[in-house]
């Protein structure tokens, strides 16, 4: 639990996907469900996939995306859950096979160790889900008791829209214990 008020400890960790421009509606879900929130981004993300002042300002902490020098404090408390929103095609596969060369994967990679719940809200387009290593990766996911949500593709609906992405869906799967 985090120092503040006892309140749970959520890490988002966000990956670049054009639908994250929208990860404050997960950090204001997960806040009025009683969590404390931290973001984790990808380096890729970091450039101008979401508003990153934003964030800050609803979190109240600096978003993470490069590692700390070793003499640094941990600026988040350890996580009680994690959820990686949107999940790309890439940040899946390479933390399938541990490939923990970003601090947002590295972070994935490590939570399964300690135990906590993680929920990933996948963002692929068909066409990429389709692959084998990413079926591969997904199974191995849950193997390792990664709860995912429905696969959102993006693709526009008929009336040229675009489906809702659901946010609070990993919250959702969080609180599946």
């Amino acid at each position: 639990m985090s120092e503040q008020a006892g309140k749970p400890f959520l890490y988002v960790v966000v990956c670049a996907a054009g639908i994250a421009a929208g990860v404050g509606k997960l950090i204001g879900a997960a806040q009025e469900r009683g969590w404390e929130v931290g973001v984790i981004a990808t380096p890729v993300a970091m450039n101008g996939f979401f508003d990153t002042a934003a964030v800050e300002a609803l979190t109240g902490r600096p978003i993470r995306s490069a590692w700390r020098t070793p003499g640094d404090p941990r600026p988040f408390p350890p996580p009680d859950a994690v959820v990686v929103a949107p999940a790309t095609f890439n940040t899946v596969n390479k933390w399938a096979q541990g490939l923990a060369d970003t601090l947002a994967v590295a972070t994935l990679c490590e939570a399964p160790g300690l135990g906590v719940p993680i929920a990933a809200l996948p963002c692929v387009a068909d066409a990429l889900a389709a692959h084998p290593a990413y079926q591969e990766s997904l199974a191995r996911l849950r193997g390792m008791g990664v709860r995912f949500g429905e696969p959102y593709s993006g693709d526009p609906q008929p009336d040229g829209g675009r489906p809702e992405f659901g946010w609070e869906r990993a919250l959702d799967l969080l609180d599946m214990r």
